[in-house]
């Protein structure tokens, strides 16, 4: 089973490096296979390469899509990290 969580970006300068290495950070902390959608792109959540590829910058719309046996903790994780705004102000 797919699980699939939409989330923006609130911080002010979208997915730069900082942030997309705690993204990559919690997401290798999961088992689960988590693919990330920013307007057609699609990356891998442990390639910070891919992720900066995104050009997710300041409310963009994510879709993270994670399948696997903690898929659902791994989908949870992520998008409370990027709500968070990556502890940026």
């Amino acid at each position: 089973m797919t699980i699939v969580r939409e989330v923006v970006i609130p911080n002010r300068e979208g997915l730069h490096f900082r942030p997309i290495m705690q993204f990559v950070d919690t997401a290798q902390r999961f088992q689960a296979r988590v693919k990330v959608h920013c307007e057609g792109r699609e990356a891998d959540s442990r390639s910070p390469m891919e992720l900066l590829m995104l050009v997710a910058t300041h409310g963009s719309k994510i879709r993270l899509e994670a399948e696997g046996a903690d898929a659902e903790a791994a989908v949870e994780a992520l998008g409370a990290l990027i709500e968070s705004g990556f502890g940026e102000k």
